[in-house]
């Protein structure tokens, strides 16, 4: 009798420790057989790993030394999970979150039936309003690229319960197949935040890999707690990374159009926020698109044929 493949379930956290409770105890009473889950504790500074050991004593901690950012801290804990832990899969997941018990095993039955998947999402609804959907994957847009997510805001109805294929999705909580990550090397940490599960896909799809969705694994997000939903930070980030994505994959023709819309985008919400005074939120909004654009010009991605 074959062993279920195992699974590795990785959380990070940074000074998220008022979060933990109630994400750890849903993994920790999850109905997959085969699973370790680890706590990946970023640099934090509120006494997290204690909390965790002395609570979950059945969870792994691994601590960094400093704060490896998002992407940096999950390569962290991608290669313990794959180099030392042997997993089969790696189950990436936000610690603002609440898993269904049967996430885990919906999620692994969907990739060992979809031999091309290289990731796979289930439901994400609002953890205030239990059957109202935040993602439930996200749609192609032929100048943005990364379209909207789909169904966010509708209840469930069951309009969304086939298993399909998705243009993208976002990496609250994805399984990621192992040799995935051999042929990819996990996220680029140049997108600290935002844009860091984008590109992970962008190079697993040139790769022939696709993104599978399945509605019987559910899972409910706190949004935003750990970062907020509209912090300078975010607002940096947010201006920074599509614009380097754009300029890293696609042509000329396609960033220019791209750009056009997007460069508009941020002067109207630099322009909201002055008004408001929101200031930092303004100096982000353009620090990042300037960060951008010197990012495009040292790697020689970017020249004025890109402009005009």
């Amino acid at each position: 009798m074959s062993h279920p493949p195992l699974v590795t379930v990785l959380v990070l956290s940074y000074n998220g420790k008022h979060l933990l409770s109630d994400c750890l105890r849903s993994y920790l009473e999850n109905s997959y057989p085969s699973y370790y889950l680890v706590l990946i504790d970023n640099g934090s500074t509120d006494g997290t790993k204690e909390y965790v050991e002395s609570n979950f004593p059945q969870v792994k901690v691994l601590r960094t030394e400093t704060n490896l950012k998002y992407s940096g801290g999950f390569n962290f804990g991608l290669k313990y999970a794959f180099d030392e832990r042997n997993a089969d899969y790696v189950l990436i997941t936000n610690n603002d979150v609440v898993a269904d018990n049967n996430l885990i095993s919906a999620l692994v039955e969907t990739a060992g039936k979809n031999k091309e998947a290289g990731f796979v999402m289930g439901k994400v609804y609002y953890h205030e309003k239990h059957d109202t959907f935040q993602t439930v994957g996200k749609k192609y847009d032929p100048v943005l690229w990364n379209g909207g997510h789909i169904g966010q805001g509708e209840k469930d109805t069951g309009q969304y319960d086939q298993i399909a294929e998705r243009a993208w999705c976002d990496d609250i909580c994805w399984l990621v197949k192992r040799e995935v990550y051999e042929k990819t090397g996990g996220y680029d940490t140049e997108f600290a935040f935002q844009g860091e599960d984008f590109d992970w896909q962008i190079r697993a799809k040139q790769l022939g890999y696709k993104i599978m969705y399945t509605p019987h694994a559910k899972l409910w997000h706190k949004e935003s707690m750990t970062i907020g939903k509209s912090s300078p930070f975010k607002a940096y980030y947010d201006a920074r990374n599509p614009l380097i994505i754009h300029m890293k994959y696609r042509s000329a023709d396609e960033f220019r159009r791209y750009f056009h819309i997007r460069f508009r985008q941020l002067m109207s919400s630099s322009f909201k926020q002055m008004i408001r005074l929101r200031l930092r939120h303004v100096w982000a909004n353009l620090s990042g698109m300037g960060s951008a654009i010197k990012w495009g010009i040292r790697n020689k991605k970017l020249t004025w044929r890109h402009f005009v």
